[in-house]
């Protein structure tokens, strides 16, 4: 079997894939590489989620990133060419508006979940100078007791050897 460079694959590719959409048997002839070459590259492209003419897909067999590229292919185009591009690419209008409103609504969810984070971080804030206040309150009551122990320890030693002097 023969190796191709990658150049020559994707300019082979080139001619398969939109805006050209040629057919495999009329590529294979001109560029003499067997249909099965052709094919197996074309399903290597299906797999990256690259779309690919002739091959109708369901909606998972989409990668979310070939979903949110053909939403946004087609966001400028008439009903016209929204019909011809759906053809090319074995769509149907109705999911690119699904995916679309997908899109949109995980655009949401994000802004959602940022203003969630945010208000978590002011909330650590907020707990943690209490936290740091605690601490502070702690460390003096313990500095001060830990005086009273050294200035009792210090009067008892006073008292205990007076009575050992006198």
């Amino acid at each position: 079997m023969p190796r191709y460079s990658k150049e020559r694959k994707a300019a082979v590719l080139k001619k398969l894939l939109p805006p050209h959409n040629r057919s495999v048997v009329s590529v294979a002839t001109e560029e003499g590489i067997s249909d099965a070459t052709l094919y197996s590259w074309l399903k290597q492209c299906r797999e990256k989620g690259v779309p690919v003419p002739g091959y109708t897909q369901s909606d998972n067999e989409w990668s979310p990133d070939a979903k949110l590229a053909v939403v946004i292919e087609t966001a400028t185009l008439s009903e016209t060419e929204l019909g011809a591009y759906c053809r090319e690419k074995g769509l149907y209008p109705e999911q690119i508006q699904q995916w679309k409103a997908a899109c949109l609504q995980g655009a949401g969810q994000q802004e959602g979940q940022a203003k969630t984070a945010q208000k978590q971080r002011k909330e650590d804030r907020k707990t943690i100078k209490q936290l740091k206040a605690e601490v502070r309150r702690k460390d003096r009551a313990l500095a001060e007791t830990t005086s009273l122990l050294v200035l009792s320890k210090q009067l008892g030693a006073l008292y205990s050897e007076d009575p050992h002097s006198g």
